[in-house]
């Protein structure tokens, strides 16, 4: 038997897509809530939390980060973003055009992210053939 990290990108591509998509929701909720009162956006962080767990190891290659990384640190958190800042009058700092903008960008995210999955299994089904 010998071991093996085929799926190390996988694994990551695939806590990449479930912090998209948790960020697509996050969005979606934003836009439900904007003529509530006081409400304040939330966003999601993903990025950061994984350029720190790949950053962290300087003078290695990507693949050597990527079969190193440990992926329970890999969680999005989900925050609230500028908690203070509001321009309307009832305290909402939802603004629908920047949230309208940032779905589609993440939708696009999204699409990429299981887009390389699929590519990754293609590769590993043509390896094994």
């Amino acid at each position: 038997m010998f071991s093996s990290n085929v799926f190390s990108y996988v694994n990551v591509l695939n806590k990449a897509a479930d912090a998209s998509w948790l960020r697509e929701e996050t969005i979606a909720n934003n836009l439900a809530n904007v003529n509530t009162p006081g409400y304040k956006r939330k966003d999601v962080d993903f990025q950061s939390v994984l350029r720190n767990e790949l950053g962290n190891m300087k003078y290695q290659t990507l693949d050597s980060k990527v079969e190193h990384a440990d992926l329970s640190r890999l969680d999005a958190s989900v925050y609230v973003d500028s908690a203070n800042y509001s321009y309307r009058i009832d305290k909402n700092n939802v603004d629908v055009d920047v949230e309208n903008v940032e779905l589609a960008s993440e939708k696009l995210r999204y699409d990429a992210l299981t887009d390389s999955m699929t590519q990754e299994f293609a590769r590993l089904k043509s390896v094994m053939q």
